[in-house]
């Protein structure tokens, strides 16, 4: 192609400025890199803060659901201080605002919750009343759903933050996901994968997606050279889930489709936050049907729905 980036016109990818959130975009340059043999200099990581990010003392179905960690990127993303816009798709509103989509996303890396401990212990090693700290809904709902004798308590920060909490003793168990310790080769961080019988992750836990302006055709036919197929059926299906659910930070939902061959297989839940309800539902269908399966799915869910289980949602 044409008009490829140079070092004096550089391709800007904005993200946020955590760790994680930087590993995620340097990964996305490098295969950018690779796919149309660039220099690095070809390319500008923009850091943008997000409210997610400026504010740590309160939850974040408190302050406003997912839009928190995105907002500001796309603000940016609109007015063309950046050319694409790196995210988790986990923290992602299934609706994106006018002018921007998302069609391209990186391999998805493991999509399973990890349990930390500083032992390295399981959940059924926690003595009743234990405190487990988490700043997720869904994980909560879970986790008072297998273990109602748990105390469990906010807990936000990142990687380092929440480590040091649980040394000092404020929680003696905290989740992260597994991608992201993945991504970031914390090898000596004490985890245990959560099995997926036990704890179904997040929509779209553990891929990256890259955002672009509708009308940019370069950027489309750049992002498509670095498209992983596999994932995009996949979300296609889980995301069809959360949408016809509404779900935000402040739902607790849950759910993976998985790939089979040319079959696409869906697991998915919703809880009550206190986690005394859950109803859970699962099907399959060819790999490219995956968002119709996602909306019957969730429809099913809200057929099953006894009255007044979505009161939480208003």
């Amino acid at each position: 192609m044409t008009d490829l980036p140079t070092s004096a016109a550089p391709l800007r990818i904005g993200t946020r400025g955590s760790l994680l959130a930087l590993a995620q975009a340097h990964e996305t340059r490098d295969r950018l890199m690779a796919a149309f043999d660039l220099r690095r200099d070809a390319f500008e990581v923009v850091v943008i803060k997000t409210t997610g990010d400026r504010v740590q003392d309160r939850s974040l179905s408190e302050i406003g659901g997912k839009g928190l960690f995105t907002r500001e990127i796309e603000d940016a993303l609109l007015s063309g201080e950046i050319d694409i816009a790196v995210h988790s798709m986990k923290d992602m509103p299934t609706l994106q605002p006018d002018g921007l989509l998302i069609d391209a996303y990186l391999p998805r890396e493991d999509p399973r919750d990890a349990f930390i401990t500083l032992d390295g212990g399981s959940i059924a090693d926690l003595p009743r009343g234990a405190t487990v700290g988490t700043s997720s809904l869904r994980r909560r709902a879970q986790l008072m759903h297998r273990r109602p004798d748990l105390n469990v308590v906010e807990f936000r920060g990142n990687l380092q933050t929440r480590m040091t909490k649980l040394r000092d003793g404020v929680a003696q168990a905290t989740f992260l996901a597994m991608a992201g310790l993945i991504r970031l080769g914390m090898d000596e961080v004490p985890r245990r994968p959560m099995d997926l019988s036990d704890m179904l992750p997040a929509l779209a836990q553990g891929a990256i997606g890259i955002e672009r302006r509708a009308d940019d055709a370069r950027m489309a036919e750049m992002l498509a050279a670095v498209h992983d197929r596999e994932t995009g059926l996949r979300l296609d299906c889980e995301r069809a889930f959360l949408l016809t659910l509404d779900g935000s930070c402040q739902t607790p939902i849950a759910g993976l489709a998985e790939l089979d061959g040319g079959t696409l297989r869906f697991r998915g839940e919703i809880l009550r936050p206190d986690g005394s309800e859950v109803l859970a539902t699962s099907g399959d269908c060819p790999a490219e049907e995956g968002a119709a399966l996602g909306t019957r799915m969730a429809q099913d869910l809200l057929d099953r729905a006894p009255d007044g289980f979505f009161d939480w949602r208003s």
